[in-house]
């Protein structure tokens, strides 16, 4: 059985090791892609492959979880342990990652909990969701025969909170369950967010976030480390390779030669998990939003990330460039080409009739009936639209209406027709609106669509 310990450097069966790890996200590609996705990190000359584990998609629905198909997160880690790759996971229950709330899961809104705290209702909810999610990781941990090396306590919670208490009893938690493994944090690496988001006081692992200037902050992590009396390795445990992409902004690329050197920085250094090896796609409404100044900024479908691999996993100039540069830095790793996709054409289907939302609603759905407006939360998972509608009495004249404490994109309706399209810049703002002559009352309609919560940000 394997071995896995943190002295001065890594230690894998008692000998020294250099993590070199790739994230892959189970659930941003179906399992058909997980093979080809882990066999190029493993051709690489990586030996690692890391992934977020995201609460919202294995508890959709309070109290009823999903670990089928895609959501296989057991089933993803034993591939990789079949490849010959170590696991690092990131069971938190805040991930970040461009995903909707963070992976937070949007029925947490419905009772006003503080989020991320020791605020016992959030507590109790992390508990419920530990005592289901954890057993399944228990035997994949190195300590019982798996591939699992380490597993992260909390995200960048240094650039959130200071609660120090929340993050040990999230870690008490996680022990109470099973998990033996080697615990860390991640987050930026500068002195301020260190200090708030990490447990090194209790030997949780540091690790940081960063994809430039890489002895730069390796010296601010080394000198953190020192300070604590910790002569840690250090570890990059997202080192952005690329970037995300927000709608109406140009699309984000890196140059490869530029990132393959830095890596050889990084390397020279300690050891990095490079975000994203295969960034995928959100499915769904799962993207996320961030939050910056007055606006939000919500995330495209695509994940492609500038990754080494593109969405659909094929290998990109960049993925050589760095596998160059590992090789460079350590002659003695495993390498090979990497699997390449064949992609077909799947014709053309033009769409033949279309049909009004609002002339079939009553067909599509069953309307919940109150005297004031709910939130989409309240009213039920939380994603996709939300359509609201009242009958208005008609005085057969323009009236003023405003609609208060919408958020994201609105089209409003007054008789089926279409008055005008809010987004967050003009939310709120007056409309005249007058009925049809004939009618006694006005069927208003407002369809409220959900462009992804905030992920990251300060909402």
């Amino acid at each position: 059985m394997q071995t896995f310990e943190i002295k001065e450097e890594f230690l894998v069966d008692g000998k020294p090791t250099k993590l070199i790890s790739g994230a892959i996200h189970y659930f941003r590609m179906t399992p058909a892609q997980w093979e080809d996705s882990l066999y190029n990190l493993k051709a690489l000359g990586a030996n690692t492959v890391e992934t977020y584990i995201p609460w919202n998609l294995h508890e959709p629905v309070e109290g009823i979880y999903d670990f089928e198909g895609m959501k296989d997160i057991v089933a993803f880690v034993s591939l990789a342990q079949e490849l010959g790759l170590m696991v690092i996971l990131r069971p938190s229950v805040y991930i970040c990652a461009e995903w909707e709330f963070g992976g937070l899961p949007a029925w947490l809104l419905k009772e006003h909990v503080r989020l991320r705290s020791t605020d016992p209702r959030f507590m109790a909810k992390v508990r419920s969701y530990f005592s289901v999610l954890l057993p399944k990781l228990v035997p994949l941990q190195v300590t019982h025969g798996g591939p699992v090396i380490m597993m992260q306590v909390e995200n960048e919670y240094g650039s959130y909170g200071m609660e120090k208490e929340y993050l040990r009893q999230t870690k008490q938690l996680m022990e109470e369950f099973g998990i033996d493994v080697p615990l860390f944090t991640s987050d930026g690496a500068w002195e301020e967010v260190l200090d708030a988001g990490t447990l090194i006081e209790e030997d949780v692992f540091v690790t940081g976030n960063f994809g430039s200037h890489s002895k730069e902050n390796a010296a601010v992590m080394k000198a953190f480390m020192a300070k604590h009396d910790k002569k840690w390795p250090i570890m990059c445990m997202e080192y952005w390779d690329g970037w995300f992409n927000r709608w109406g902004e140009p699309i984000i690329k890196r140059d490869g030669q530029d990132l393959a050197n830095e890596v050889k920085d990084m390397l020279d250094l300690g050891s990095l998990n490079l975000y994203m090896f295969h960034g995928g796609t959100n499915f769904g409404f799962y993207n996320g939003c961030s939050a910056r100044g007055v606006l939000d900024l919500p995330q495209v479908t695509s994940y492609d990330y500038d990754a080494l691999l593109t969405e659909a996993g094929e290998p990109t100039e960049k993925y050589f460039h760095v596998q160059r540069a590992i090789k460079e830095v350590c002659p003695e790793v495993w390498q090979a080409e990497p699997r390449r996709k064949t992609f077909s054409s799947l014709g053309t289907f033009p769409v033949q009739n279309s049909v009004s939302l609002l002339a079939v609603k009553d067909q599509m759905m069953t309307a919940q009936e109150t005297m004031y407006p709910i939130t989409m939360e309240e009213a039920g998972p939380g994603y996709g639209y939300m359509l609201y509608s009242v009958n208005l009495k008609n005085y057969h004249h323009e009236n003023k209406l405003k609609v208060v404490e919408a958020s994201d994109r609105l089209h409003l309706f007054a008789d089926g027709s279409l008055q005008t399209i809010q987004y967050q810049e003009n939310l709120g703002e007056e409309v005249m609106i007058k009925g049809t002559p004939e009618k006694e009352w006005i069927e208003l309609d407002v369809l409220v669509e959900n462009l992804g919560r905030v992920n990251y940000g300060f909402k």
